[in-house]
């Protein structure tokens, strides 16, 4: 089969998940500073509650406005006046709205009944904005033709309106984080779909915030219920077999995209087994040569990995009948005590790395700065595919004690829907839209990501893999690579298998469909009740800036001298004032 020559469109500066994005404010009116100070502020509010970094704040030139600075993938913001085709916020859009504006101002667009206005928010750069050049479209082995002309999310308008006969007008924001989505949520911004990773989702769950998927949605005889019909059975029931509340995540959550977390490498400079632990964050041997994330759930997984290392990989451990459920409860320890050593271990590790980031460890290890970045595997395919084009070849490992589990995925908002059951209907016809098969291609495509479809009866997906990682008939260095866990829900299945050259082993094919047995050795991060948020953000307080304890005893002498000075010259000005 002909392989595409890169995975997604991004560019390298602006291409993540979680992106560098700066906070958005929804409303005309919140341009003071004074606005500004309650938008920081919440967000630094909601950093501690979900345990997790802050993000940064820029007011806009002229306006004074806090903006969200959002990419197109081409050097341009997405809020910035553009043709629609290339990736206006909202499709009737066409005098330049900012997105964050349709947060609070979406009944505008629906005053008239016969338009239904649909508040989405996703994450920067995570949906296909269209504007393919004519050689990017792929022909695929079943016939389908995959192209991207306009934004999905324009495209899903005339669709709805030809299989509802009804006007939806999509007013599409950006966020770019949990904790600012979470911040814009708690000062009232509406909104009637967002994207937001697993914990979070979690969260909204036990707050009551989020609207139960209708029977209609699941009902897999309906044609248009691309979801249900082709979600892939593994996450299914990943969906299905977690719970908040005594309901399970399928009921309100519907999966997006999905991935494990690992280790990017470059293999001139590293092993695989070296690469394959997390011990390398700490290991002397790559001392200033490694970066982690500058997320505290991220990297207290990590550190976790390096703490109880000997546990789990331990072969009573790994042998255990319910091994699954003790790594997660393993990989989900935030006692007081664990908390206190993880946060000790990363002060080792912060001594050892490079530095914590966000972005950048893409680049600083195309550029030879690093030779090893803890990293999200949708971006390791990506920093992969750039390196190529450098002439640097990296792989990715994933390491030996357990990888994270992560989703993102689709919840509809209780303040938001309100109960309308026309606006219900536009959000889960939305998720369907995104979830056919082409367009979960087209999505994969743009930002190199995995989505959780399969595309069950339909090839499509399978082909998508084949097009881009299958090896040429004439190649004789090549592997067999199963994938009948994620596609058909058994990983013995011999009707997924994808022949592979052996140059993809450790790399794009294997970081964005990782194997059965990489799954196995995965855990879920799950949503802390807030004691233990709170702490493992004061701990990472103590990791990131500094840590009281290891303040040398001179300089507590010498700050204590100052203090006894200081107020002894304030006594004493004070009794020579009383004389006079």
């Amino acid at each position: 089969m002909r392989k595409s020559e890169i995975n997604n469109r991004h560019t390298l500066i602006t291409g993540n998940k979680c992106g560098r994005i700066l906070s958005q404010i929804s409303e005309k009116n919140r341009g003071s500073i004074g606005s500004y100070v309650r938008r920081a502020t919440a967000v630094t509010l909601a950093a501690v509650m979900l345990g997790a970094s802050l993000p940064v704040y820029a007011k806009a030139p002229e306006t004074g406005n806090v903006t969200n600075v959002v990419s197109d993938g081409k050097g341009r913001n997405i809020n910035d006046e553009a043709d629609p085709a290339e990736g206006s916020v909202s499709a009737d859009n066409k005098d330049g709205d900012k997105a964050g504006n349709t947060a609070s101002d979406g009944n505008a667009a629906g005053k008239g009944d016969d338009v239904v206005t649909l508040r989405v928010c996703n994450w920067e750069e995570y949906i296909d904005l269209g504007g393919w050049d004519e050689d990017e479209a792929m022909e695929l082995e079943n016939g389908q033709t995959i192209y991207g002309d306009r934004p999905i999310y324009q495209e899903f308008e005339d669709w709805y309106y030809e299989n509802y006969g009804v006007k939806v007008k999509v007013e599409y924001s950006c966020f770019g984080t949990n904790e600012e989505l979470y911040s814009m949520l708690t000062l009232g911004d509406k909104y009637d779909l967002v994207c937001p990773s697993d914990y979070l989702i979690m969260k909204l769950m036990k707050e009551e915030a989020v609207v139960p998927f209708s029977d209609e949605f699941f009902d897999e005889s309906k044609e248009d219920n691309y979801y249900v019909k082709g979600v892939s059975p593994y996450i299914r029931n990943v969906f299905d077999e977690n719970e908040i509340n005594g309901e399970s995540w399928s009921k309100y959550a519907a999966g997006y995209m999905w991935g494990l977390t690992g280790i990017l490498y470059n293999p001139e400079y590293v092993s695989y087994d070296e690469a394959s632990t997390w011990a390398i964050i700490n290991n002397p041997k790559f001392s200033r040569q490694v970066t982690v994330k500058d997320n505290v759930r991220d990297t207290y997984f990590a550190a976790l990995g390096v703490y109880k290392h000997d546990l789990l990989t331990s072969d009573e451990f790994v042998n255990a009948s319910d091994y699954s459920n003790r790594l997660l409860e393993e990989m989900n320890d935030v006692s007081e005590d664990t908390i206190d050593d993880v946060g000790n271990l990363l002060q080792d590790v912060r001594d050892n790395v490079y530095a914590f980031e966000t972005d950048s460890g893409k680049a600083d290890i195309v550029s030879g700065k690093i030779v090893a970045n803890y990293q999200w595997s949708g971006d390791a395919v990506y920093a992969m595919d750039q390196a190529e084009e450098d002439g640097v070849s990296l792989d990715f490992a994933i390491p030996e004690e357990c990888t994270n589990l992560w989703f993102d995925g689709w919840v509809m908002l209780k303040s938001g829907i309100s109960e309308d059951p026309r606006k219900q209907q536009a959000a889960e016809a939305f998720v369907n839209y995104v979830s056919r098969p082409d367009n979960a291609v087209r999505n994969m495509y743009y930002i190199g990501y995995t989505s959780v479809i399969s595309g069950g009866d339909d090839d499509t997906i399978i082909d998508y893999v084949d097009y881009n990682f299958g090896a040429e008939e004439d190649e004789e260095d090549t592997f067999d690579y199963n994938l009948g866990y994620f596609f058909a829900g058994d990983e013995n299945s011999e009707d997924y298998i994808v022949t592979a050259p052996m140059e993809q082993m450790n790399r794009q094919l294997t970081a964005q469909y990782p194997s059965a047995e990489d799954i196995s050795h995965s855990a879920i991060m799950l949503c802390f009740d807030d004691d233990a948020a709170a702490n493992i953000n004061q701990m990472w307080i103590d990791v990131r800036c500094y840590n009281i304890k290891d303040v040398p005893v001179g300089i507590w002498i010498f700050a204590g001298a100052v203090v006894v000075l200081i107020v002894a010259a304030i006594v004493r000005r004070k009794m020579q004032m009383r004389k006079y």
